[in-house]
């Protein structure tokens, strides 16, 4: 589809031929992601023109179409200055039914037929590209104040309109990624932690049963549908985002606590697939790694349901779930920084401030020692797969882990040691400045050995180092010992699988022009 006919056509002002000719372009390039170069002042122009028919046209059917094309066209962020301005903004903004500031007439508060909540999701899809995709747009949306305007829509909509409050949410997530200045607004302005703690508790449909405490799903509780669960996730790292900001007064622990007792409901369900329930377990953490955390005891404190009397009558079952999701996230292997280091981190901010979630998890990960012939690092329980991260070649990897054994070992030394091994604990021993304090250390630095060298004549020092090597080369062979190497994701491997792996592959360039 040529571009310029188009032109022609929006220039000609018939808004129903332009009408046909966007749609056969949007079918011929609905999965177009990479565009052409040399059409870039072309689709320019194109950005311009589909604004023009968008503020002219009062037709939906025209003016969804003209919008999924200014979707595709958004891909490029080469091609948005037209789009990036206050009124290509507004424009945008008129037609998602947002208000904000400069927007001249009226706006409806809801769509009434298929065909206008087409438009609105749409211009907010158009929303999302290009905030996401321009600086100038994020900018001018600060201007204009989207984001508060995004709030009022959201009160607005009804749970009915499932598309709508979902792309204001990836919108209003975005917004507050994006600009550190709108966190803070919309967290002390806006009202959005209790818009979206609401949202929250509509979509997972919680029922209290105390202060902060959700009534439980029982077994025949259906899992939460896929499009809840896309709400759910969206307010979550909406919320993530703005929580992030400073909260000196603007959030009370009761509004806080609220939000840990959703979320402690959440980790209780699963969704539809063990995949998505995984993900929106994440989300959970990730936000629940935001909060105070002195608001963590609603985690455990649920009257109503019961506790273990063995951990002073307090409900342990979510953190057993925090547990079961980090050694899930240890078995993957790949993307720890991301996916184990927040977990990681909640779980030892909690077991430091919370004395019976400590005691819970150091009972379920350093059990008393019964076989200690095995290295620490060998084997498969939690403790062994913990050790072994102390290890690791991400930094923030290696000091999560060893930090959260040292926790649960009430940050004793000598504890630490004995569950984790000296070899292992010696870099959290020596970033803490507590390597000296060790006893081992300290015989082997009080009581240097004499060298043994020191008498030896040449000859009889190579004779030692021929005797050495075949002593390494029989160990070597009888596999007693062998050499090892790092692999990409950061864990040992024998030394030829580890070259292996990091090799590049075989050139099959030549050497000509």
């Amino acid at each position: 589809m040529s571009l310029t006919t188009i032109l022609s056509e929006i220039d000609g002002g018939d808004d129903k031929g332009v009408e046909k000719l966007l749609q056969k372009y949007n079918t011929e390039n609905r999965h177009t992601f990479a565009f052409d170069h040399k059409e870039e002042n072309a689709r320019i122009k194109f950005c311009q023109g589909l604004l023009t028919v968008l503020r002219r046209s009062d037709h939906p059917l025209c003016q969804s179409t003209c919008l999924e094309t200014l979707r595709i066209l958004s891909r490029d962020k080469r091609v948005l200055g037209p789009v990036a301005t206050k009124e290509g903004i507004l424009t945008l903004a008129g037609l998602a039914r947002i208000h904000v500031v400069g927007h001249d007439g009226e706006l409806l508060e809801e769509a009434q037929s298929a065909e206008e909540e087409r438009v609105v999701v749409e211009a907010l899809k158009c929303l999302c590209n290009v905030v996401f995709n321009s600086v100038p747009a994020q900018q001018v949306g600060t201007e204009v104040k989207l984001a508060e305007g995004l709030c009022a829509h959201l009160h607005s909509v009804s749970s009915s309109h499932h598309e709508v409050g979902l792309f204001s949410l990836r919108l209003l997530f975005l917004l507050s990624a994006l600009r550190t200045d709108v966190r803070g607004m919309l967290r002390k302005e806006a009202g959005a932690v209790r818009l979206l703690t609401d949202i929250l508790e509509r979509t997972l449909d919680v029922h209290w049963v105390g202060p902060y405490e959700a009534t439980p799903p029982k077994p025949e509780t259906l899992p939460i549908s896929p499009e809840n669960n896309e709400l759910a996730m969206e307010a979550l790292k909406a919320l993530f985002n703005i929580t992030m900001s400073d909260s000196s007064n603007e959030d009370n622990d009761h509004q806080l606590r609220l939000i840990a007792g959703i979320t402690r409901h959440l980790l209780m369900l699963k969704t539809n697939t063990e995949d998505k329930t995984e993900e929106a377990h994440s989300h959970a953490i990730n936000l629940l790694s935001n909060l105070p955390v002195r608001c963590l005891d609603v985690l455990i404190d649920v009257p109503v349901q019961g506790g273990m009397e063995t951990y002073g009558g307090k409900n342990v079952d979510t953190v057993q779930i925090l547990l079961d999701f980090m050694e899930k996230r240890i078995d993957k292997g790949i993307n720890y920084k991301e996916g184990l280091t927040p977990v990681l981190s909640l779980m030892t901010e909690s077991s430091r401030y919370h004395r019976e979630i400590r005691r819970y998890l150091k009972a379920q990960v350093l059990p008393p020692l019964k076989d200690v012939k095995e290295r620490p690092e060998i084997g498969s329980t939690v403790r062994n797969k913990l050790v072994r991260l102390m290890t690791h070649i991400d930094m923030a990897v290696k000091q999560g882990a060893a930090e959260f054994l040292f926790v649960l070992c009430k940050e004793s030394v000598d504890n630490l040691l004995k569950y984790t091994g000296y070899g292992n604990a010696a870099g959290l021993l020596m970033a803490r400045g507590l390597l000296a304090g060790v006893s081992f250390y300290e015989c082997i630095t009080a009581h240097p050995m004499p060298n043994p060298m020191e008498e030896m004549t040449e000859e009889q020092k190579d004779y030692e180092a021929q005797k050495l090597v075949s002593m390494i080369d029989e160990l070597s062979r009888k596999e007693l010992i062998r050499p090892m190497g790092v692999r990409k994701d950061g864990t040992l491997a024998p030394l030829g699988e580890a070259i292996h792996e990091c090799s590049p592959p075989p050139s099959s360039d030549s050497d000509s022009d």
